[in-house]
């Protein structure tokens, strides 16, 4: 069985090819430059692989407001694919005076040419308007919200070329499996169904189950060898965020733990920022596994949700998410598993999924309850998460007490 094909029907490629490599960095000597953030240099990285297949390169202003207005983007032939994330780059007024009649630009990072942006389109960048569509409010207590809103007042878009895989020299980059790399491993692995969780947060065995019965359906459902990606967003996070470096020590000790089997899951890094745009955004976290390869993704309670600034309430329907991807233009062909709600089992000293007609019986452990056992020193109840993947978490938060 062959696995599903990238939107688009062809996986984009944008890095220069090793024999054009010395020509097209000679180039960018006499190019106009921009320089550019991290936060860019990451959105390059995903652009550069296909996560965002067919875009080739940052928006243009046509696919800029459908992917604002429609959360997908018509193709030539008439289709739509999903792209409900922009994926643009700001500039300054200056920037855009000096470089608006430039056919192509060197985009520097820390002033090392790293992509060359081709016939670029300024446009004026309404970002009271992208933050409402994109994150649902307009408060500058919300990270994302905060980070546009003091964005430059245009956006340049423009096909891209690449002129070295992005790395990032972190001790990480082994994880970051482009596209192209998941695909040849999953055809490698035999699999004929591959089902993809995305997090930014340990794995406890809560998370480990719902992957585990998620492979328990497919296989009850005809399929031979079901593949898990354990996915997790290795982008631009908040502060608070547990760091992708302990995360990623975490994920291998679940491993290690025998919670997840190695032979059937692929812990890979996922390259894209955060958004924290609840619905919206678990549309784009589902549309790149499909690029991957995955053609089942697991979509959890409240995914890429935040609470309020003010309120501190949730700031979108837990279960919204959920729906929206079962309707969303575009992603027809990606089978959603939903999410069943898992809790400690206090009889059975495990976590299982809740049973309602035994509530009592059940303790819901969350992230702030995980947080606060690990920051006292304290153990979690028995079952709740493997003991090396613990004591990762554990060290992690007892490393910030000493500090």
């Amino acid at each position: 069985m062959s696995l599903i094909s990238p939107d688009g029907g062809m996986l984009v490629d944008l890095v220069v090819p090793d024999t054009q490599r010395s020509e097209r960095m000679a180039e960018t000597i006499n190019l106009p430059r921009l320089e550019i953030t991290d936060y860019d240099l990451q959105w390059i990285h995903i652009l550069s692989e296909g996560w965002a297949s067919p875009l080739r390169g940052f928006m243009r202003e046509s696919a800029f407001l459908q992917s604002s207005h429609f959360n997908a983007i018509r193709q030539e032939d008439g289709s739509w694919v999903n792209q409900s994330i922009p994926i643009t780059l700001d500039v300054s007024s200056g920037d855009r005076e000096r470089l608006i009649d430039s056919p192509r630009i060197a985009l520097c990072f820390n002033g090392t040419p790293v992509a060359i942006l081709i016939d670029p389109e300024f446009y004026a960048h309404q970002k009271e308007e992208r933050v409402a569509r994109t994150v649902g409010l307009t408060h500058v207590g919300h990270p994302t919200v905060e980070r546009i809103m003091a964005m430059g007042n245009y956006l340049v878009g423009g096909e891209l070329e690449v002129l070295a895989p992005i790395t990032y020299d972190d001790g990480l980059d082994h994880y970051r499996c482009s596209p192209a790399e998941l695909r040849a491993e999953f055809e490698r692995r035999g699999a004929d169904a591959v089902y993809a969780f995305q997090l930014r947060n340990p794995v406890h065995n809560g998370h480990a189950l719902l992957m585990n019965d998620t492979r328990r359906q497919l296989k009850a459902e005809g399929f031979r060898n079901p593949i898990l990606l354990l996915h997790p967003l290795g982008g631009w996070t908040k502060e608070d965020d547990v760091p992708l470096d302990v995360r990623m020590k975490q994920h291998d000790a679940v491993l290690e733990d025998g919670i997840l089997d190695p032979e059937t899951t692929i812990v890979a890094i996922f390259p894209s920022p955060m958004i924290y745009g609840g619905p919206t955004e678990v549309q784009w976290h589902a549309k790149a596994r499909i690029n991957a390869g995955a053609d089942h993704y697991i979509v959890g309670r409240d995914p890429a949700g935040m609470n309020h600034p003010e309120t501190d309430a949730p700031i979108y329907d837990p279960f919204h998410g959920m729906k929206v991807l079962q309707s969303a233009p575009g992603l027809e062909r990606l089978k959603i598993i939903e999410f069943r709600f898992a809790a400690y089992d206090t009889v059975a000293e495990q976590m299982s999924f809740f049973d309602p007609s035994r509530a009592d019986d059940f303790l819901t452990i969350s992230g702030s309850k995980m947080r606060e056992y690990a920051r006292n020193g304290e153990s979690p109840p028995k079952g709740f998460m493997g003991g090396k993947a613990w004591q990762v978490v554990a060290d992690y938060y007892d490393s910030l007490t000493d500090g």
